[in-house]
């Protein structure tokens, strides 16, 4: 099916650069393929949680204080993000319209300069990934838990509140036509439409780093089960990343207190790695390319707000910030229509 991937309209970057890229991405081999046939283990109706559940770890930004999230059941649609020390601030809608930055990490906010809520991408992915609609997230604090396990710890916390079916059917949402946006360094998405009463998001993602990382791609559909396996995936960091942020980098207040050691974070160099890395497949380690498909893009798709997001996506060298321009220009440009279970 790779091969037929068409580029169809381009909402920002060259053309003849994402063509190239597109390329690129095709002669690229697929490292594991994990698709599915049939139904992908998602409940056909809008869902929350059957209870409240919390879940604690050393802050990302601040590793001296402990922090924690608490996912509760929420009537009301959507992913709401809720500072429990900002009591005159409304709950921060998971939406592309609350994006304040995606430079490093996506930071969602709204109202107040102090109501926001750091690296959501490893959290809001969960909305996707485990088909979960209505969900509150309280948080004290700016600034997300870290764990050594990705966002596998999370996902344990879900489970174990149990996730419950409303009495009305879940919305799926899909573009109305194929959709491209490219970046400057060779990178692009590409989303295509679901086809008629298609209730399945199939990715194919790759990466291509200069280092012991190298050529990595994947091509799956999103089930509990895919989800689960690449949500143990941890950030990845060079590391001459890592000596600047214990050496100059405890100069800025930003880098000093940083969360990241050995454990957390998968750290490599042109040509190895240093921890052990996570996720080997055939005996390649696959954890930056699952990383970056499981709890990056599905992150920025579950900022489309409108329902459960299906259709393909086709990514290659891309991040944060060229998925949430995409999935802005998404709604800016009116591309994105609902479907109903059963339909």
């Amino acid at each position: 099916m790779s091969e037929q991937y068409p580029v169809g309209r381009i909402l920002a970057g060259d053309e003849a650069a994402i063509r190239a890229a597109r390329e690129r991405m095709l002669a690229q081999a697929v490292d594991q393929s994990d698709l599915c046939t049939g139904d992908t283990g998602y409940c056909a109706r809008r869902t929350t949680l059957g209870a409240a559940k919390s879940v604690t770890g050393p802050g990302t930004f601040y590793r001296r204080a402990q922090r924690t999230l608490v996912f509760k059941p929420s009537v009301q649609p959507g992913w709401w993000i809720e500072r429990t020390d900002q009591n005159e601030q409304l709950g921060v809608a998971v939406s592309a319209r609350n994006i304040w930055t995606s430079q490093r990490n996506i930071v969602l906010r709204s109202g107040s300069p102090h109501n926001y809520l750091r690296m959501v991408e490893h959290i809001v992915a969960l909305r996707l990934g485990m088909g979960l609609d209505d969900v509150i997230v309280a948080t004290d604090a700016g600034d997300p838990p870290l764990f050594d396990r990705g966002s596998l710890d999370l996902v344990e916390a879900i489970e174990a509140a149990g996730i419950v079916e409303r009495d009305e059917p879940a919305t799926f949402v899909t573009v109305r036509e194929p959709v491209t946006i490219g970046g400057d360094r060779g990178d692009f998405v590409t989303i295509l439409p679901a086809a008629p009463g298609e209730r399945r998001l199939r990715l194919d993602c790759a990466v291509d780093f200069p280092s012991a990382i190298g050529k990595q791609r994947i091509v799956f559909d999103l089930t509990p089960r895919t989800f689960r396996h690449g949500a143990e995936a941890r950030t990845n960091a060079s590391l001459a990343q890592m000596v600047v942020g214990k050496t100059v980098g405890v100069l800025f207040a930003d880098m000093r207190n940083l969360g990241y050691n050995m454990r957390n974070i998968l750290i490599h160099s042109r040509r190895s790695y240093f921890n052990e890395p996570k996720l080997v497949y055939n005996g390649k380690a696959l954890e930056p390319v699952w990383h970056r498909a499981t709890l990056d893009l599905l992150a920025a798709l579950a900022l489309i707000d409108a329902g459960r997001f299906v259709g393909t996506v086709i990514s290659y060298r891309a991040g944060h910030t060229l998925d949430c321009r995409l999935v802005t220009l998404l709604h800016r440009h009116g591309l994105l229509e609902t479907m109903r279970a059963g339909k």
